[in-house]
């Protein structure tokens, strides 16, 4: 189950995760050499931090610092651990170097799960944002003033202002609606690029889809595998793309038939370019 793909400029690499085998990737496109970690709880998303090789780790309940040069772990915080049946899931840095994530409902269709973010100052914050199944989608426009997220099954993405100093939400709304004549897709990670176009992977759509700054669809790339999870702009110019996905779900026979699933995908497209991601702590003090 690859998830929550992301391009490190300064060591060239790639990193991703394997939720449900608990796996930390790299991956060195220059020397085409991969690196794996193995940690003790399914890792979920991370946040790069300003130190080359050094991470915040959302493990299924918990927020840990990661140093992958000597495997030490750090203890940062407790997530939801009154909650048995949510686990962490997508998260991104905010261009003001927060670490914003959401949780989602293992085990039923209820929506008890949250929004949050792990300041540069190290306090686990709540958003005030409605609960959700599984959150997801959350990016943020290149300003840093909005962010987007959404509750997958709902096939809704949405948006609101967001104020990266105290963790303020306004004015959520409806960004864009999945329309099912047009895909069987539900979302899931998403990044944006350097125009504010909001890119997101279609989970069982076959694609990933970009969206103008105003929620218009603007192009549906289709894809050699099913379940799209996350993407990011890599390369030294960010011009090329790097998709995650995964094979958790599908039979044997689904599996027979969609012989990428799982795998990372790289692409080109005429005229993208991308933005860095940012990094934990970058704009204030940080507990890494």
């Amino acid at each position: 189950m690859g998830e929550g793909i992301l391009w490190d400029e300064q060591q060239e690499k790639l990193w991703w995760v394997d939720i449900q085998q608990c796996m930390l990737w790299n991956h060195h496109p220059a020397s085409q050499q991969e690196q794996h970690w193995v940690l003790p709880q399914r890792v979920c998303s991370f946040a790069m931090t300003a130190t080359p090789g050094v991470f915040i780790l959302g493990l299924a309940k918990q927020l840990v610092r990661f140093d992958s040069r000597n495997g030490a772990l750090t203890l940062l915080a407790e997530v939801e651990a009154g909650l048995h049946s949510t686990r962490i899931n997508d998260g991104r840095v905010d261009r003001a170097g927060n670490f914003v994530f959401g949780t989602m409902n293992e085990h039923g269709p209820e929506a008890i799960g949250h929004f949050y973010r792990f300041t540069t100052s190290g306090q686990l914050q709540r958003l005030a944002l409605p609960a959700v199944t599984v959150a997801n989608s959350i990016a943020f426009s290149p300003d840093g003033k909005t962010m987007y997220c959404c509750d997958t099954p709902t096939r809704r993405i949405l948006m609101c202002d967001y104020d990266a100093d105290s963790g303020a939400v306004d004015r959520l709304r409806l960004f864009a609606q999945l329309d099912h004549t047009q895909t069987s897709g539900y979302p899931d990670g998403s990044c944006v690029d350097a125009a504010g176009c909001l890119w997101n992977a279609e989970w069982g759509g076959r694609c990933i889809t970009c969206y103008t700054p105003d929620g218009q669809l603007r192009q549906r790339v289709l894809l050699p595998v099913t379940q799209a999870t996350c993407l990011t702009f890599a390369g030294p110019d960010l011009d090329t793309l790097y998709v995650s996905s995964a094979h958790i779900g599908l039979s044997e026979q689904q599996r027979a038939n969609d012989a990428n699933a799982g795998a990372v995908l790289q692409l080109t497209l005429p005229g993208l370019r991308g933005l860095r991601e940012a990094r934990y702590g970058a704009a204030g003090a940080s507990t890494c």
